[in-house]
């Protein structure tokens, strides 16, 4: 079967790899986005899924649109039978969808109709949930609202990232798209429209996003903390520099202090011998790095700045 890849971040190389190992696949292409300058010297940087295409000795393309109609003629000339899609990233414009044969396949990281758009592992580590999972679907021209061909149920540990469960769910969704694609194609396989009825909607996340709110409680702020690594992190400003909180953990009401929403408290708690108040509960801290400094622990941190305690963020 001919097939091309879409993708562009890290966390979706378990689908290459997947796809890349299946003796009864051909990958005749893998597209991502352009390189893009990083660092300080602006020096052009590949996306992993072009890095790891070239070490796997896949033809790789990087069109920065694929609505020029020779961009389309590009793809068309490949012949494929599928195209799958994880996290890649541009529009895909109509020519593009009815291009395969059997269609554009996405993995998406949540069950759909379940938190569609561009962030719905974080927003699922926001709202407390226990269990999310991944979608197959075939796409349509609306933001992540295809028909649904298949789906996978994962849990959420209390000590899951964005990242660590992004990874998980597109390793899911690896499998799953192997064991689902042969009846896909043959025919046995049907997908079923979703119910808007049910459909919410994340939106992008922003820099700011990760500003502790001292207003909120200690467990809403480590669920942040979770769901925003490695970016944009849960951060403060201590003495007019970034302090980023790294890893923290939220204790109960009745088994912390009281202290002020924001006031820096000491305690005696093993690997958190300091706490911020919060509306419910204190939140304790593990790990902090001060701008342009290296993590610390807490302990650390507290022998270089005392004056750290009884301050207010």
């Amino acid at each position: 079967m001919r097939l091309v890849f879409m993708g562009t971040p890290a966390l979706v190389l378990p689908v290459l790899d997947g796809l890349a190992a299946d003796p009864d696949l051909q990958v005749v292409g893998v597209y991502t986005q352009p390189d893009r300058p990083r660092g300080r010297g602006r020096t052009p940087e590949m996306p992993p899924v072009k890095s790891h295409a070239l070490s796997l000795g896949l033809p790789v393309y990087q069109p920065a649109s694929l609505r020029p109609a020779r961009a389309q003629a590009e793809l068309a000339a490949l012949q494929p039978q599928v195209i799958v899609v994880a996290a890649y990233g541009l529009f895909l414009p109509p020519p593009v969808l009815n291009t395969p044969a059997h269609g554009c396949l996405n993995l998406h990281p949540s069950l759909l109709p379940r938190y569609r758009g561009p962030s719905p592992v974080v927003t699922a580590i926001l709202e407390g949930d226990t269990v999310t999972g991944v979608t197959l679907m075939l796409l349509d021209q609306g933001m992540d609202t295809g028909p649904i061909i298949a789906q996978r149920q994962h849990p959420i540990g209390p000590e899951d990232t964005a990242e660590s469960l992004t990874l998980a769910l597109f390793q899911l969704g690896a499998a799953l798209l192997l064991e689902t694609l042969p009846g896909w194609v043959a025919g046995r396989v049907t997908a079923h429209a979703q119910d808007a009825a049910q459909a919410t909607v994340t939106r992008k996340v922003e820099r700011a996003d990760g500003q502790a709110r001292w207003e909120l409680s200690a467990a809403g702020l480590e669920r942040r903390r979770r769901a925003y690594t490695p970016w944009p992190g849960l951060f403060t400003h201590w003495q007019g520099q970034v302090l980023k909180l790294l890893d923290v953990a939220a204790l109960p009401p009745q088994a912390s202090p009281g202290a002020q929403p924001g006031l820096v408290v000491p305690l005696a708690l093993p690997g958190m011998p300091a706490g911020i108040g919060t509306a419910e509960g204190m939140l304790g801290l593990k790990t902090l790095q001060l701008e342009g400094r290296r993590p610390v622990s807490a302990a650390e941190f507290l022998r270089g700045y005392p004056q750290f305690l009884g301050s207010r963020l």
